[in-house]
């Protein structure tokens, strides 16, 4: 099997995986918000949450190049820097989750699968595709600054939804629990983590693009 089928069928496996991760996540969060008439809360409520935006953009990055790989969203999700993006983010996502909330899970049946899904499937499967699967080299040492736009823009939301609403996604992002100081230094950190790990990406995708280049020994 030639490298290009290869990765479509990856990509088409677990785009269809992505979706159904995230319509299972909707439909357990969302569904019981129906009887009381929050259904509009609560789905804005779901799509303001880092873990569901981040699948959101993966699965979108996995089908387009499946369903329209020559249309201009098709290029788009196909060019290096946006791949190695999204992979980072989802990464990002999958070990923060991990380390900071996994523990106090009690999740089971289907909203435990659909939690498996979005947290530890689809990170692993991203970060597969980036490595095995996208072009190399393509990426420079500064994109990693431009990469932060995503979460700047996700914490501001969070701020100004979490304030008019008095709900927050996550508990290391409840200002008004953790107040102004504690708040920035978290967001600092994860700035931070978030830089250090896009400059992780950059090294490997120049280190992999350099071995690509040298020839093999006669």
């Amino acid at each position: 099997m030639d490298r290009a089928r290869a990765a479509l069928i990856w990509r088409a496996v677990f785009a269809a995986m992505g979706w159904i991760g995230l319509a299972l996540q909707y439909g357990l969060l969302v569904a019981p918000a129906h009887p009381t008439g929050q259904l509009a809360v609560w789905t804005l409520n779901y799509f303001s949450y880092f873990t569901i935006l981040t699948n959101l953009l993966v699965a979108l990055v996995l089908t387009l190049p499946v369903v329209a790989p020559s249309s201009r969203v098709g290029r788009w999700a196909l060019n290096p820097s946006v791949r190695a993006r999204a992979t980072l983010y989802l990464s990002i996502v999958g070990l923060g989750y991990h380390l900071l909330l996994s523990a106090g899970s009690t999740l089971q049946g289907l909203a435990a699968v659909g939690n498996f899904i979005v947290h530890y499937i689809m990170p692993v499967a991203a970060l597969l595709d980036w490595l095995v699967f996208t072009p190399r080299g393509g990426l420079r040492w500064s994109d990693p600054f431009g990469w932060l736009r995503y979460p700047l823009v996700y914490f501001v939301w969070t701020a100004l939804h979490g304030y008019a609403s008095g709900w927050w996604p996550y508990w290391f992002l409840n200002l008004p629990q953790l107040g102004l100081v504690r708040s920035a230094l978290v967001v600092a950190v994860l700035l931070i983590v978030l830089l250090v790990a896009g400059f992780a990406f950059v090294a490997i995708d120049r280190t992999l693009a350099r071995r690509d280049r040298t020839p093999a020994p006669a």
